[in-house]
Parts: C-alpha cells; sequence; structure tokens
C-alpha cells in the first residue's frame, strides 16, 4: 500500500502511459472511484483501438466511427479487457481525463478526486465474470490505500454526469460487484486479524 501510495503504480499489471492527464489540485484527497465503459469501434471487443485511443495513437482511417473522437484527448487510469487483463495508463496520483464535467454527492469535477477504471464493454453487453473479479480486486487495492474509497463512493460514470453518460449500463451487476468487493474485503480483514492473533 505504501508503494501504491508513493507512486500512483499498480503492481502486476500492465504500464502503458497515456500522454493524457494534468496534476490533481494541491490538497486534493483520492476519494472516489468512479466505473467505466468502452469500446471501440462501438459494441466491438478487441483489436487493441482503446490502447491506441488512450494513448493517441488511434489511426482516424480505420473505422469511420474514428473519425468522430479523432480530436479528442482522454484517459483513466486503467483498463480492465473482457478477459480481465488490466492495463494502467495514468498513475493514480494523477488526474486522469475520465469524468469530464461531473459531480458527486455536490462536488463537482470529479477528475480532481477520483480513480476511473474503464471495463471493455457497452452499456447492454454482459460483463464477464473475469472482469468482475479483475474490478472487485483493483477496487479493494485501491480502497485499502485511500480509505475514503468506501463502498458507497464506487459508482458509475452514468451517476456523476447523468444525462450526459449511461455507462457502465445496465448490463454492469452492481449487486453482485459489490457483494463480491464486501467478500474480498471480509477476506483481508479476517487474515489481518489472524496475524494479529499469532504474534
Amino acid at each position: 500500500m505504501n508503494i501504491l501510495r508513493s507512486t500512483g503504480r499498480l503492481s502486476s499489471v500492465r504500464w502503458c502511459p497515456s500522454p493524457n492527464y494534468g496534476p490533481r489540485p494541491e490538497g486534493t484527497a483520492i476519494s472516489l472511484l468512479v466505473v467505466h465503459n468502452i469500446s471501440l469501434p462501438p459494441g466491438q471487443f478487441g483489436g487493441g483501438y482503446i490502447e491506441d485511443f488512450f494513448t493517441n495513437r488511434l489511426e482516424s482511417a480505420d473505422h469511420p466511427y474514428f473519425l468522430t473522437i479523432a480530436d479528442l484527448h482522454v484517459s483513466a487510469h486503467a483498463l480492465i479487457e473482457r478477459d480481465g487483463t488490466v492495463v494502467q495508463f495514468v498513475s493514480l496520483l494523477e488526474r486522469a481525463w475520465h469524468a469530464g464535467r461531473s459531480c458527486f454527492q455536490g462536488v463537482e469535477e470529479c477528475n480532481d478526486f477520483s480513480v476511473g477504471i474503464e471495463l471493455e464493454g457497452a452499456d447492454d453487453v454482459p460483463y464477464t465474470p473475469q472482469q468482475y473479479r479483475a474490478l472487485a480486486d483493483l477496487a479493494l487495492v485501491i480502497s485499502s490505500a485511500w480509505p475514503a474509497i468506501t463502498s458507497d463512493r464506487i459508482t458509475g460514470h452514468c451517476d456523476i454526469a447523468p444525462g450526459r453518460k449511461t455507462d457502465p449500463g445496465p448490463a454492469f451487476d452492481w449487486p453482485g460487484f459489490r457483494a463480491l468487493f464486501q467478500k474480498r474485503q471480509s477476506v483481508v480483514l479476517r487474515d489481518k486479524q489472524t496475524q494479529k492473533g499469532a504474534l
């Protein structure tokens, strides 16, 4: 946890740095995790286009849709692919450009204080078990490093930008994810108590 808090780099994930980030406002505490989805082209998976998009290498000639997003400069802290593989683009200490105009519990500009995790997917396509497991594991690691990210401060893009964004969409199983996340938390807490009792 100390390494994550000092470097912002997740361990055991592939690092693919994006230029699309900036500093968090001074004194801002990381206190929110935002779940997104993305597929490029829309509704299609694989191909490496998401990675190209977040690193400003997307070839607009590869698909007509890419012409409509050619001038956008966005990112997320990490992407979870369909098979559960995690790719990190921005240090968690930095401000990734994932939320846009947004508000959570009356506080605007969620990019300032949030971590953005993208799932390779679409609003109406079921996410994979591997993605839920990877997301729960990431949420556990991140919330352990920044305890202000409690279960009720893990939210969807649609919830911080209603009317503008719809992801992760109705296909995302929030009750199932939260149950998995809480199970992971319980295991960690039990292990800590066991270790403490052994001392």
